[in-house]
This record gives structure tokens, C-alpha cells and sequence, in this order.
């Protein structure tokens, strides 16, 4: 274990954790249908959110910690990522300007998008991706818009998706 990369490590895990994802929703699918998944796959993704935060704060040793400005936030999330948004998703995140990160899928490789499109059901999929880190956002307790507002996956009808979270410090 000693001689494997920390980063070959995380891609594993969370490859074994977004397949899981995938088949339940899958298997969720064939159960009870698209409707049902989307809901109950957001309200699994909601309630986890709080958790995954409280955890990510105690690994970075932050438990007692407020995030209050945008450079605690950037610190917070830049760390966080590295762990929970390995390459294979194939999202950029940036911080272009102050209070605002940005999100980018490039062209039409967003995994989610692949998965959902693979087992027939993108036009209905309601994006889990970025509500995931909208629930992270609100479980730090900072306020925040988001442009664009995404439900369903944006990359059906556009060549990439991408928009911005802009914090209310």
C-alpha cells in the first residue's frame, strides 16, 4: 500500500462509489421508474450532503471552524475536490473572480451524462452532479445563487455544461 499513489487511491474509490451510484440508480430504475429514481436519488444526495461535509471538516482538521469568507470557501473546496472529484469526471472547477467558482464539462464527457445515456434515460435525468455540490454549499451554511439553475442534464441540448456558483459571504 505504501508504494501506491494517493491519487490512484482516490480514483479507485470513487470509481467504486459512482458505480454504485450508477447501479443503483439503475436498478432503482427498473424498479420504480425515472420519476421516482430522480426524486429519491436527490433526497439520498441531500441528506448525505451534511454528512460528507462534517467528515471532510474533521479529515482537514476544520470541525470547530466557520467557512465565513470566499477565500476559506476556496480553501475548503480546493482541498475537498482533490478527494471527492477525481479526473475520470471530467469537470473543470475554477474560482474566476471573487465569490464565484465555476464549473465546466467540456464537450459531452461529463460521466454522469455517459451513464445516464448508456442506460437510455438522459432526456429524463435530473442531474445529480451539480445538486450534489449545490447540498455541499447550503451544508456549509453559506448562501449562494447559481447561474445556470440546472435540473435536467444541460449537455442534451448544449455542446458543454458549465455556469457559476456565486457565495453570499
Amino acid at each position: 500500500m505504501k508504494s501506491l499513489e494517493k491519487k490512484k487511491i482516490i480514483d479507485l474509490l470513487n470509481r467504486c462509489w459512482m458505480t454504485h451510484d450508477g447501479m443503483w440508480f439503475f436498478h432503482s430504475l427498473q424498479e420504480v421508474g425515472v420519476e421516482v429514481t430522480n426524486r429519491i436519488n436527490k433526497a439520498a444526495i441531500r441528506s448525505l450532503a451534511p454528512l460528507e461535509i462534517k467528515r471532510m471538516k474533521a479529515f482537514f482538521g476544520m470541525e470547530e471552524e466557520r467557512i465565513e469568507t470566499f477565500l476559506d470557501f476556496k480553501d475548503f473546496f480546493s482541498r475537498a475536490s482533490q478527494l471527492f472529484i477525481p479526473d475520470f469526471m471530467n469537470v473543470r472547477m475554477s474560482f474566476p473572480r471573487e465569490n464565484v467558482m465555476h464549473w465546466e464539462f467540456a464537450g459531452k464527457e461529463c460521466f454522469a451524462f455517459k451513464g445516464m445515456k448508456r442506460i437510455g434515460v438522459i432526456d429524463q435525468y435530473e442531474c445529480g452532479v451539480i445538486y450534489r455540490i449545490e447540498c455541499w454549499i447550503e451544508s456549509l451554511g453559506i448562501e449562494f445563487d447559481v447561474r445556470p439553475k440546472v435540473t435536467k442534464c444541460a449537455l442534451i441540448e448544449n455542446p458543454s455544461c458549465c455556469g457559476d456558483f456565486t457565495l453570499h459571504f
